[in-house]
């Protein structure tokens, strides 16, 4: 065995390192179960990654790092914060480092005395390639290494192998392959072994916003949920008791436009972080649906939302590439636009539609927003309005949700930009009718877009059609006071659905092996020809012959 720089034989300590990283939980953790279970010290360890949490000032508008927004970054230090009140509370506490994750942790397995190493599995790309470090250093210095999988309620590599090595792409094939979850961990703790002798480990608290930089930022309005296994738990608690509600949960339905009592459980961030257990949750939905036998089924009940997550982790830890379009084998290649000016205009909230960018200031200032009201804007940039690559929407969604979820993200706007899973692109919808079947008065946008507060509601979706002097009146010109539309949503969806028809067309009879070369010929042909019958499709035909 190796030594550590303190003379002690690496792999021969009685002590153990649980490494948290998601899974911010003591419930149905079983890292923490493994690491603690006969160890004489426990080093429970997070690691500040500046990969995620550095501050970048090119986005001053939405202040945060390059990778998480301000909302995402609050949020996880309140969660860490709970974590280390509640591992006080069992005799030890939460050990705060910063750096490479992987570097720091190696640190630490060679200055502590650990025999013994756990971290729950994770199938995030950057995730599996900081692990692969970590282990092969602690199996060669001897430490025995834990890596259960407890994020998800299956293991993803089961599924796999249950279906040949591949994925399943459609909810009801993976279901049908799923079966029944294990159920979570039921170790209650009275006390937790102590911490061990820190060494020369540079050891700290839970940062503070202001510690990592964030003194000074512009953001005057943060997310109203708040982080942490002991936020998750109540609000869990809170969702069960009404036991109608869950037993009549159905996913279609429910108000978007709904923001100060959310018509839905809002566990989608803690189930992110694992400040709750997702085998814990469905356990509890079962408890329920054992009192209320009449209720709802997958895949619109709240055990179908469970699964549908899990749908997604498995496509996304089986699918190569799957963050990209090219060399993405279930992902259509469609010559989206590379148009900046309506990417930023979609961003800021500024496209003009209030609906639209009511919904894209309540992401920046809240860093969530209801389900639809997601679907609603990502369908509007992509094949319903814009046409702007369903990527550099995903990178929006990915750096400013509180919930965001690298395998979700993704999968989500493969569907919703119709590059995969779901491929009705002629369902668009619309910016100006869909959020006034919820909120016909428009109180939503009056509260997100106050320069509108004052549009009479028969104007309140297209204030641009309002006559000059009701704009006067409601102290809002168009054009000056708000912008007009970027598009006309008419005409840019009939050249949508124009565009993803050719695409559509390309992709059968290329089996979908379009190399890069073709999508920018693609592009330009698509934009030069004058209808379905045009230029786009003789020039099909010129790359098939």
């Amino acid at each position: 065995m190796r030594l550590s720089p303190c003379g002690n034989r690496m792999g021969s300590g009685s002590g153990s390192l649980v490494w948290f990283r998601k899974g911010i939980r003591i419930h149905d953790n079983p890292a923490l179960e493994l690491a603690s279970r006969g160890a004489s010290h426990l080093y429970p360890v997070f690691v500040i990654d500046p990969h995620y949490m550095e501050p970048d000032p090119h986005f001053a508008s939405a202040p945060g790092s390059s990778l998480a927004g301000l909302n995402r970054i609050k949020f996880l230090l309140e969660s860490l914060v709970d974590l280390d009140l509640n591992l006080k509370t069992l005799g030890s506490r939460l050990l705060i480092l910063k750096g490479d994750p992987a570097e720091v942790v190696i640190r630490c397995l060679k200055e502590w005395n650990v025999g013994k190493l756990c971290f729950e599995y994770d199938t995030e790309p950057y995730y599996q390639a900081l692990d692969v470090k970590v282990k092969n250093f602690a199996l060669d210095a001897g430490i025995e290494v834990f890596s259960p999988v407890s994020h998800t309620l299956f293991n993803p590599t089961d599924i796999l192998k249950k279906n040949g090595g591949k994925p399943p792409l459609s909810y009801q094939s993976f279901v049908k392959l799923a079966g029944e979850p294990p159920s979570p961990v039921s170790t209650v703790y009275s006390s937790l072994p102590p911490v061990g002798h820190l060494g020369s480990c540079d050891i700290s608290e839970v940062p503070t916003l202001q510690d990592l930089g964030y003194g000074d930022t512009e953001q005057n309005e943060f997310s109203p949920f708040k982080g942490g296994e002991s936020e998750a738990l109540k609000r869990l608690d809170k969702c069960m008791e009404d036991k109608k509600w869950v037993a009549n949960f159905e996913k279609p339905k429910g108000n978007p436009s709904a923001f100060l009592k959310p018509a839905t459980t809002v566990l989608s961030p803690y189930l992110k972080f694992g400040c709750l257990s997702s085998r814990y949750f469905y356990q509890r939905i079962q408890e329920v649906y054992k009192s209320m036998p009449k209720h709802t089924s997958p895949p619109v009940s709240l055990i179908g939302q469970l699964l549908w997550r899990e749908f997604f982790y498995t496509a996304a830890f089986g699918t190569p590439n799957f963050d990209r379009m090219t060399g993405n084998r279930i992902c259509k290649q469609i010559p989206w636009k590379d148009d900046d000016k309506l990417l930023e205009a979609w961003r800021e909230g500024r496209t003009g539609f209030p609906w639209i960018d009511a919904i894209m200031i309540q992401l920046r200032k809240w860093g969530w927003m209801h389900h639809l009201a997601r679907h609603s804007v990502a369908c509007f940039l992509t094949r319903g309005d814009l046409f702007v690559h369903w990527e550099k929407g995903r990178d929006v969604f990915g750096r400013l949700l509180i919930d965001s979820d690298w395998a979700i993200n993704n999968g989500n706007w493969m569907w919703l930009s119709c590059s995969s899973f779901f491929y009705q692109y002629n369902r668009i919808y619309s910016p100006t009718t869909f959020g006034k079947k919820y909120d016909p008065n428009g109180d939503y946008i009056r509260h997100f877009l106050p320069v509108l507060k004052d549009m009479p509601r028969e104007y309140i979706y297209e204030p641009w059609t309002a006559p000059k002097s009701i704009q006067t009146k409601a102290n809002c010109i168009i054009g000056k006071d708000y912008p007009m539309p970027v598009v006309s949503h008419d005409s840019a969806s009939k050249e949508c659905r124009r565009k993803m028809g050719q695409a559509y067309a390309l992709n059968k009879e290329l089996n979908g092996l379009v190399g890069e070369d073709d999508l920018k010929k693609l592009r330009r042909k698509l934009d030069e020809s004058e209808g379905p019958d045009g230029g786009g499709k003789r020039y099909k035909q010129q790359l098939i012959g």
